[in-house]
Formats: structure tokens, C-alpha cells, sequence
């Protein structure tokens, strides 16, 4: 786990120096204190630069990188872990190869021998890389399937620059800072720029499961994998029983758990006292001959707190658990998060991760976590809203429209976000809409109307039409053929859980140099739950059914029957006290009203509403506190 940074160039103009290399590096540091290195390619008219900051977990000493191939040809900066590279050292061992550390590293070099660019087909992990391949003067980045690594990039003046994080990029001198409007719309609408947006114009982010390759000076991106919820005729979904389903289930995330164990540091695993964390931390003491370190936080407010539920699971499994009360203030949290995430970023739930990685850390260097349970197997409450939903879609559209309005006109109004009567009303709001654009309405931050009340008319008119729903629609587009159940599944899949959950874990973990791993999200297991049926996921109204029936040994009774609970933060509560004068300091600012994108009365007349508690405008107003701050940290040049 690491970061990486550099760039190729046909310029030599717009060569990077050894300097800037080094401030590059510098800037992510966190993502790996322990080593730093770089390569510099200064042969022929295209030339390249590769740097790498080490955070050491596999061949503490021997890792040292960028690493190089036997006769120096072939040079990889690299980030993530590669679960099964014992097993693929062997077979490149057998055929020939000649190893000189005992890295996962070396592994893609041989395999970048053997493969070329389908090396990454033969990859069990998570990454992100630069490959320079020195006979061809070409560079190859590559991200993993699930986008669990982050890998920006930047083309301009017949250069290309990546880096694992932005700030790195804009390290360079002269490199010019023009926020993207439709970024900002997309941030308004999902909380997060979705990939291969950034919040910057000219900057991208690499897709999940793709390539790019920049040769000649041309550059060229594809696609490698894709989860198979749609059935192909090479590919149909699987016929087997429910057993042979739950049997399947439990061999290949075992695996998964197995591989993911491998670590020459110590390894642990977060406990939530949710189902998902549960299982995975079963499945590793299941695994090891001592018991494991697992960790868990909670918080003073109790509907936030689950350290019960997750001491109950500690003591079912017989680990070496580790309980912390923490009190995160969002004050001191904040110029931090927005530091070190790079672009607006507004899950709440980024605050309880931050501090849940910084305990985590100071007994461990790795740690396995239950992300993807939630996404693969159907676990997020809104799945039953879309379930309901769908009960309606036989009616005609403007049918549903009518009913839907007078519907909505009868439910009185709550000012809790998350009270049943406003969930009610958000549900029947939208049922004359498209399944589509009704699940984008439920889950967005600020739906369209709600947006075009806050822009400014000049601000509305910069953005020339763009609709930002067409990211989630194009999500819908891997499964059109499916239950819509599954089809929301698969849309979170490549847009949710890459751009908000991944993007949160990463961020937070490798702040304070902590690995975090991710076993739901090997692809295997993720083959293996797309091709579900949906009967299995989901049942009676209830999600991950066949997670809790296959390890219902591992799950105290308990936690197979509560409801999810969100890792959250009071952060109503805070914009009424600790957070009062930042709000009005920030929303309610001439710095802010000056940059032209927001409607002043409309500001006023959202923090006038919470703070009376007239209405809860706690996320949005998150949402936009996140957005002034990033300006003034990375636009307005005030940095952490």
C-alpha cells in the first residue's frame, strides 16, 4: 500500500525535474512514510518519470521501489497489494522468470513480460500502477476493478502526469486551477465528483477496471472487466440450488478472507457490530491459531453508538477486541478531511472512519473491513423503497405523477431527515418519475429542483443544460435486462460504492498510513453475487439473506435481526452548537456568496430553517460547508 507519482513527456520543455518529483512525493507522504524512490527515463524523444512513497507490509526490507525487471527494461511504480501473488510467482518461476525480491511488486513486472496489458487479468487485489516500458517508450497505468485505489491524471502540452492523489498533480508548476461547474452540480447531486470527473477542469480520474496508455504521444483508455450481472450467451447466470449457492458463498469469501490474511506486519479487522464486519472478522479468527485484534469506536449520542452489538460479535468469535469512545469534533476534523480528500467530499461518515483508522493504526498496520456486504447483497434500507416503488410502475406514468402529488400534499412535513413521516414523503414525491431518476431523487443530496432554487441564474446558465442524473443512468445501463432490485444493486456497484465508499475507506485509512483491505470486494466474490438471483439477496423485505443463512455461526443472534445502522455523526446537533458560528462564518459569507454559485437568500433562508428547526438541512448543509472549504483551502490557497 503506497503512493504513487510522475509523468511522460514528449516535450522535453515539459520535463519533470528530479525537484518536482520530489515535492510531488512529499505532498503523500502519509500514503507511505517508510521508503521513497524514483526513476527517471531521459533516453530517446519520449521520456518518463515514475515515483513511489512506500508504506511496507510485504518484504519489509526488499521492497524497494520503482522496481525494474532483470535487464532494466521494464519499470513499475505501483500501489494496492496483490493477494495472490505467491501463487502467480510460482507459475512465472516455473516458466522461467528470475525474482530479486519477494514482493507482490515484481509479480506484475513478470507478468507485464508475459501478459503485456492483460497482466491485469491475472491480478487478485487492489491497485493502481505505472508500467514504463522502455523498448516502446510507452507508459500503461492501471486501476483495479472495483476502484478501490485512486489514480488521477492530467493531459496537457504532450504530457501526461498521474498520481495517486491530486494534490500531487498540482505540485507542478504551472498548473492551472479552474474549477469544473458540472463538477460542482455533480457534487450537489451525489456528494462526490464521480469519476472520470474532477472538481478541476483538465483533470480526470482513471475509471475502475480500466487502462490507459500513452504511446507516441497519443493517449488511449479501455475498459478490462466488468461484473457479470447482465447474462451473456457465453455467460448465463448460474442454475444451483440454494445450497450449492450458500456452499459457493462460503468457500470463495473464506478465500478471499485467507488471502487478504497475508502480511508480514500486523493484520486486524474493524468490527462495526453490523453483519458484514461481523462475518469477516469470524472468517479471519476462523483462520488464525491466536485471536485477532479487532477494533470498533462509539460515540457519546446512543442512537450513533454500536459498541454493544460489536462486543457481543467480539465475544461470540473470541477475539482481541479493542472498544474506544471517541468524540469527534468536526471543528478540529475538518481542514484535515478536506485536505487530505483532494475534492468536495461531503459523507459525514468520513469523520467516524478518520478516527476509527487513527486508533486502529496504533496497534496495527492492516486492517480488513465489510464494505461491499451492503452493495452486493442487497443490505441498504432503500432497497425496499425501490421494491415498493416498483409495485407502482405498472400504472401509467402520469397516473403515478397525480397520485404521487396528491399523495405527497397529504403526509405532513417532518423536520427530522430521517424520520418515517419525511422518508414517506421523499418516497411518494418522486413515483412519476423514471425508476431511475426516482432512485437518483431518494438518494441525492439536492434533486433538481432543489438545485435550480440555489444556483444563481448566471450559474444555471454556465452549465448549459448538463444533467448530472446521466451518471447513475449510465450505471443502470450494465444490467438493463434484470429485476430492478439487482439493477440498483449493479448501478451502486460502479457508481456509489467506488465514488463515495471506496473513496472514503481509502482516504481515511491511508491518512494515517493504515491499509485497509477489503475481502466482499475481491472479484470473485463479486462475480459470484452478481450472478445471484435476487429471491436469495432479498427476501420479505429484508436484505442479505443469504449472507446471514450461510454464516449464521459467526453472527450473534442479535445482529442477524437488528437493522443497519449508518456509521454517522450528529452533525444536525453540531450546526446548532459547536458548528453555529462556522456556518454562519462559511454559508453565510461574502467569500461565499462572491463566487457566484449560490442564491444568498436561498442560503439564508436554508440556515434560517435549520437552525430554528423548522426543517433539517443537515446534509446539505454539509454538502455546501464542504464545498466552501475546499475552495479556500485548494482554490483560495489557505491549504490544511
Amino acid at each position: 500500500m503506497c503512493g504513487i507519482a510522475g509523468g511522460v513527456w514528449t516535450n522535453r520543455a515539459a520535463e519533470l525535474s528530479q525537484d518536482v518529483l520530489t515535492r510531488m512525493l512529499d505532498s503523500i507522504r502519509h500514503r507511505g512514510p517508510d521508503d521513497s524512490g524514483n526513476y527517471f527515463s531521459k533516453e530517446g524523444t519520449t521520456n518518463c518519470a515514475l515515483g513511489h512513497r512506500r508504506l511496507s507490509i510485504i518484504d519489509l526490507g526488499g521492497g524497494h521501489q520503482p522496481l525494474c525487471n532483470e535487464d532494466g527494461t521494464i519499470w513499475i511504480a505501483f500501489n494496492g497489494e496483490i493477494y495472490n501473488y505467491k501463487e502467480l510467482r510460482s507459475q512465472l518461476v516455473a516458466s522461467g522468470h528470475h525474482f530479486k525480491t519477494d514482493t507482490d511488486t515484481e509479480v506484475i513486472v513478470h507478468l507485464y513480460e508475459e501478459h503485456g496489458d492483460d497482466c491485469v487479468q491475472h491480478l487478485r487485489g487492489m491497485f493502481a500502477f505505472a508500467i514504463w516500458d522502455e523498448n516502446k517508450k510507452r507508459l500503461l497505468l492501471a486501476r483495479d476493478r472495483i476502484g478501490q485505489k485512486p489514480l488521477y491524471y492530467k493531459v496537457e502540452n504532450n504530457r501526461l502526469l498521474f498520481a495517486s492523489e491530486m494534490k500531487a498533480i498540482l505540485e507542478v508548476p504551472g498548473i492551472e486551477r479552474e474549477v469544473d461547474h458540472c463538477a460542482i452540480d455533480l457534487f450537489m447531486t451525489y456528494q462526490y465528483v464521480p469519476y472520470p470527473r474532477t472538481i478541476l477542469k483538465g483533470f480526470q480520474k482513471l475509471p475502475p477496471a480500466h487502462l490507459l496508455v500513452f504511446e507516441s504521444g497519443a493517449v488511449s483508455t479501455s475498459r478490462y472487466w466488468q461484473a457479470p450481472y447482465e447474462p451473456t450467451s457465453e455467460r448465463p447466470l448460474p442454475e444451483l440450488s440454494v445450497d450449492q449457492w450458500k456452499k459457493k458463498l462460503r468457500e470463495t469469501l473464506t478465500e478471499a478472507v485467507r488471502l487478504r490474511m497475508r502480511s508480514d506486519v500486523p493484520i486486524g479487522s474493524f468490527l462495526s457490530g453490523g453483519v458484514d464486519s461481523t462475518i469477516i472478522s469470524g472468517l479471519m479468527q476462523s483462520l488464525s491459531d491466536k485471536p485477532i485484534h479487532t477494533f470498533s469506536i462509539g460515540f457519546p449520542v446512543k442512537e450513533f453508538d454500536e459498541r454493544a452489538y460489536a462486543r457481543e460479535a467480539a465475544e461470540l468469535l473470541g477475539t482481541n477486541h479493542h472498544e474506544y469512545m471517541v468524540e469527534p469534533s468536526a471543528l478540529k476534523t475538518l481542514p484535515k478531511l478536506i485536505w487530505h480528500y483532494d475534492e468536495p467530499f461531503s459523507d459525514s461518515s468520513a469523520i467516524p472512519m478518520m478516527s476509527l483508522s487513527e486508533v486502529t493504526r496504533n496497534v496495527v498496520k492492516v486492517a480488513l473491513s465489510g464494505d461491499g456486504g451492503d452493495e452486493l447483497f442487497c443490505g441498504y434500507p432503500r432497497y425496499k423503497a425501490v421494491d415498493l416503488a416498483g409495485k407502482t410502475d405498472w400504472l401509467p406514468q402520469p397516473i403515478r405523477s397525480i397520485f404521487g402529488w396528491n399523495l405527497w400534499q397529504k403526509i405532513p412535513s417532518s423536520t427530522k431527515q430521517k424520520s418515517f413521516g419525511r422518508r414517506l414523503k421523499r418516497f411518494v414525491g418522486a413515483l412519476g418519475q423514471s425508476p431511475e431518476r426516482r432512485y437518483l431523487r431518494w438518494i441525492g443530496i439536492f434533486d433538481q429542483d432543489s438545485r435550480n432554487s440555489l444556483y444563481t441564474p448566471e450559474f444555471r446558465k454556465s452549465l448549459k443544460g448538463f444533467d448530472s442524473a446521466e451518471f447513475i443512468l449510465k450505471a443502470y445501463e450494465e444490467c438493463p435486462s434484470r429485476d430492478f432490485i439487482t439493477r440498483t444493486t449493479c448501478a451502486d456497484v460502479v457508481s456509489y460504492l467506488t465514488c463515495d465508499i471506496m473513496t472514503k475507506v481509502d482516504v481515511a485509512s491511508m491518512c494515517y498510513s493504515l491499509e485497509a483491505r477489503s475481502p466482499f470486494l475481491d472479484h470473485h466474490v463479486v462475480e459470484l453475487a452478481a450472478q445471484m438471483p435476487i429471491e436469495l439477496k432479498y427476501k420479505n423485505g429484508l436484505g442479505k439473506q443469504i449472507l446471514i443463512e450461510t454464516f449464521s455461526d459467526l453472527i450473534p443472534k442479535s445482529i442477524q435481526k437488528r437493522s443497519k445502522m449508518g456509521f454517522g455523526v450528529p452533525i444536525d446537533h453540531w450546526f446548532r452548537n459547536e458548528l453555529k458560528p462556522l456556518v454562519e462564518e462559511t454559508l453565510l459569507s461574502e467569500r461565499c456568496y462572491d463566487r457566484g454559485y449560490f442564491n444568498p437568500e436561498a442560503l439564508q433562508l436554508m440556515v434560517e430553517e435549520h437552525m430554528q428547526g423548522r426543517w433539517d438541512h443537515s446534509y446539505r448543509m454539509w454538502n455546501l460547508i464542504c464545498l466552501e472549504q475546499w475552495h479556500r483551502t485548494f482554490i483560495d490557497g489557505e491549504g490544511q
